[in-house]
């Protein structure tokens, strides 16, 4: 962070005195995160000034570092060729993460203007779907038949354009088919005359072109892996992801839960202009304000009750914000772990009984503080016993609900993150006041 914050200083200097030469020199030496960490926080002239001072090779390095928002900002500023240029230094699969954030016309032409061969990688990128393993991959692998002996296959990696990512050496076949790997450092210290076919791991962990990008990362994480080869239908290999395409979509999908489970739309960036995040927000504040609407409802059922011994309506909030307190922290448990692969069909008994087990402990205990507090407070030990057992009977609704809602919505191919923001605070908020109110309301000769 030091490292950052004085490149990020020097460059405000420089552009400041007008030194352009000694400018280019800085940004010829920094990392490419420092340099788009710096770009971020200029104007947009002086972003396109300092993006003009780099090399064609380092500028596209410093795209695929940009925030979206920035990278959309700076591509409008510049000419479509001065872009072309950066992108065709750039691997296919990092032109991807560019292009897919441009306007669909801007795209097509900076992808005209790129090298026809680039080009052509590119938009076969583009055709799988997003969030899949086929868009995420990159085509630049090395490959070598069974049959070839290693001296055959160090020959070819030598003349083989792959730069920094040839961790494996993957074997195939005669019809490409993928039929095992070699470590780089086995492939080495082998008989030069042995084949290739003597020395490889046939078990190979592999993905397919629409496998879930989530599902890489589990299998990444679970395997400890620094490539996953892809392939097709018939298992003919296609490309490889590595793993700091893997750590980018697990930052990715930990921002979109967190997100959504904070009820925001789940990509957006504090850079996002207000325009374009209104919508996002407006639909689910309307969404928060119907079921809160609800839940005034059901208080409405018990307006005379609460006219009659307006006591009820000071214990009310508590209801409600122990059973959000005890949702939220049951529902991100379970979300976590339905994004990790941990919350499966086998373990969803042990999981239920253990939030139930929970809710009904910690139920008791806060029932008990708060029952203790209401008869110190109102004197009344009736109030404060329904209190007690409304708070209880709330904690094990979401307790319930915390953890089946997730998994329900993950049935149905409905991102579970946005479970706890809406729906379930909206169980625990109708069960709690109808509890609290209902019973009170049975009793309430016995409370005035």
């Amino acid at each position: 962070m030091e490292e950052t914050a004085r490149v990020i200083e020097a460059i405000w200097e420089l552009l400041d005195a007008g030194r352009d030469e000694r400018l280019a020199d800085l940004l010829a030496e920094a990392h490419p995160a420092d340099v788009a960490r710096a770009i971020r926080e200029l104007p947009v002239k002086d972003q396109v000034r300092v993006f003009r001072l780099l090399t064609p090779q380092h500028a596209g390095a410093v795209l695929g570092e940009l925030d979206d928002p920035t990278l959309r900002e700076l591509v409008r500023s510049l000419d479509e060729a001065e872009v072309s240029r950066a992108l065709d230094r750039m691997p296919s699969d990092e032109v991807v993460n560019v292009v897919e954030e441009l306007p669909k016309e801007q795209a097509e032409e900076i992808l005209d203007l790129m090298e026809e061969q680039k080009a052509e990688e590119v938009q076969e990128l583009l055709e799988y779907p997003e969030g899949t393993a086929g868009r995420l991959m990159s085509p630049d692998f090395v490959a070598v038949l069974e049959t070839v002996t290693v001296a055959r296959a160090i020959e070819h990696i030598r003349k083989a354009k792959t730069g920094e990512r040839a961790f494996y050496v993957y074997v195939v076949d005669d019809h490409d088919h993928l039929v095992g790997f070699v470590p780089l450092h086995r492939l080495i210290t082998a008989d030069p005359a042995t084949t290739i076919s003597a020395i490889r791991t046939e078990d190979v962990e592999s993905v397919t072109v629409d496998t879930d990008q989530e599902e890489v990362a589990r299998l990444v994480q679970r395997y400890n892996l620094i490539q996953v080869p892809v392939v097709d239908a018939n298992r003919r290999l296609l490309g490889v992801i590595g793993v700091e395409d893997v750590l980018d979509v697990i930052r990715e999908e930990a921002t979109e839960d967190i997100q959504r489970l904070g009820g925001v739309g789940g990509d957006e960036n504090v850079l996002d202009p207000p325009q374009s995040v209104f919508t996002k927000r407006l639909v689910w504040r309307l969404i928060n304000l119907g079921t809160a609407v609800l839940a005034a409802s059901v208080i409405g059922l018990f307006e005379q009750s609460i006219q009659s011994l307006a006591t009820l309506a000071v214990f009310m909030p508590i209801v409600a914000s122990m059973g959000g307190i005890g949702t939220t922290q049951t529902a991100t448990i379970v979300v976590r772990g339905i994004a990790l692969g941990d919350m499966t069909g086998s373990v969803l008994r042990r999981v239920l009984w253990k939030e139930l087990w929970l809710g009904l402990t910690t139920g008791a205990a806060n029932g008990l503080v708060i029952a203790a507090i209401a008869y110190v407070w109102k004197g009344q030990i009736l109030l404060a016993l329904i209190l007690a057992m409304a708070l209880v009977f709330n904690m094990l609704v979401a307790a319930v609900v915390g953890t089946l809602i997730p998994v329900a919505l993950k049935a149905f191919r409905i991102d579970p993150a946005i479970a706890s923001s809406v729906i379930i605070t909206t169980f625990t908020d109708v069960c709690g006041f109808f509890s609290f109110l209902g019973l009170a309301t049975v009793l309430i000769r016995f409370l005035l």
